[in-house]
């Protein structure tokens, strides 16, 4: 008899709370989409499992020495995973489109207004009786404006690591909901006709100038903005080795195994901060509502930002290619060119929102660099 009770007494049915139950929900809900929605499947199934393991009572998988402590504090704390994600996106990203038109910068950086945005309502949140944000628990939330999960999780880990957990999973969220949340943004704030523009075909980009572009940025930004070096710098990086056509073995394992397998720590590690003790809060709350107004606005101020360049060029540039300006690569791309296809069959608009796109992802960087330079 005492050998059953001590087994009723450590088995899950009698240690269950109603809050680990629930995150275990918000685990199967994070599967949900990755895996019948297919929204964000690399990162939201295993953030997804990884929160399920963190709300197993008794499994051991947060205490000290389990995996996902490992994976937290060996991957996250210190910032190395979303280094090494930031090395592999660098490999697999193509420069081309934004040298060809340099002026999408301005999109990439009109974009990022969201984040500061943000963060100012992020303090006048405080207002409101439960939240207590501090400067660097605002700066960490306004990155998920950014629309770029690495970067949301370096800032994150350096500026407000107790939040973390929330400010992954709306980063990350609000990514996979990209085809969701920006189209409707984006007719709101567009014409028929200007959805419809057609705009030219971009130049043929030498190899010269994709070698020499990564080195340029990570100049500019050691001269200008050193503490956004480690995200840039890794970017940089990963982007030479693919451009420079010498070491194909070491930009294939970048762009293939490396990013995977730290995609799937990175995950795991994220997922382990959903734990119901550190994730049910009302804090959290704020920050899913935040990241919304974050990413929202960041989208909106993209778009607005190509309308007034489509006026000074004298219609030549499609709005449509502003919302691409959030660094969810090559995702908002994509959503550009399927609503430009909406109005125009005949309107392919991806390799021109690539340059934008990819823009932002610099934008991004260079945000959380300003943040961290300021608040850390």
């Amino acid at each position: 008899m005492e050998g059953l009770l001590s087994f009723w007494a450590e088995s899950g049915i009698a240690n269950f709370t109603s809050g680990q139950l629930l995150m275990m929900g918000v685990g199967c809900l994070l599967l949900y989409l990755a895996i019948v929605r297919g929204f964000e499947p690399l990162l939201l199934l295993p953030i997804g499992f990884g929160a399920i393991l963190a709300n197993i009572p008794n499994g051991g998988f947060t205490d000290e020495g389990g995996l996902l402590y490992l994976a937290y504090h060996v991957g996250i704390e210190t910032g190395v995973f979303p280094l090494l994600i930031f090395m592999g996106v660098g490999a697999l990203t193509d420069f081309g489109a934004l040298i060809a038109n340099p002026k999408m910068l301005l999109l990439g950086a009109a974009a990022q207004f969201g984040i500061f945005a943000t963060l100012i309502g992020a303090i006048a949140l405080n207002l409101v009786p439960g939240f207590e944000f501090s400067m660097q628990d605002a700066g960490a939330i306004a990155i998920i404006g950014g629309a770029d999960g690495p970067t949301a999780i370096f800032l994150a880990s350096k500026l407000a690591p107790e939040l973390l957990g929330a400010i992954a999973v709306a980063a990350y969220s609000y990514m996979a909901l990209v085809p969701i949340i920006q189209p409707p943004i984006m007719k709101l704030l567009t014409t028929e006709s200007e959805r419809q523009i057609k705009m030219e075909q971009l130049r043929v980009v030498s190899k010269k100038e994709k070698i020499i572009f990564p080195l340029m940025v990570l100049g500019l930004t050691i001269l200008f903005l050193p503490a956004a070096t480690p995200l840039v710098g890794m970017f940089c990086l990963g982007n030479l080795m693919r451009e420079s056509g010498v070491v194909d073995r070491l930009s294939s394992t970048a762009q293939n195994e490396l990013i995977n397998i730290v995609t799937i720590f990175l995950g795991l590690a994220v997922g382990s901060k959903l734990s119901a003790d550190k994730f049910l809060q009302v804090e959290t709350l704020g920050i899913l509502v935040l990241g919304a107004v974050a990413f929202a606005i960041g989208t909106a101020t993209g778009v607005l930002m190509a309308k007034l360049m489509c006026k000074l060029s004298g219609g030549k540039i499609n709005p449509l290619i502003g919302a691409a300006g959030v660094s969810a690569v090559p995702m908002a791309a994509r959503v550009v060119n399927k609503v430009g296809l909406e109005s125009n069959h005949h309107n392919f608009l991806l390799m021109h929102a690539m340059g934008p796109n990819v823009a932002g992802v610099l934008g991004s960087a260079v945000a959380a660099g300003v943040l961290i330079a300021v608040l850390g």
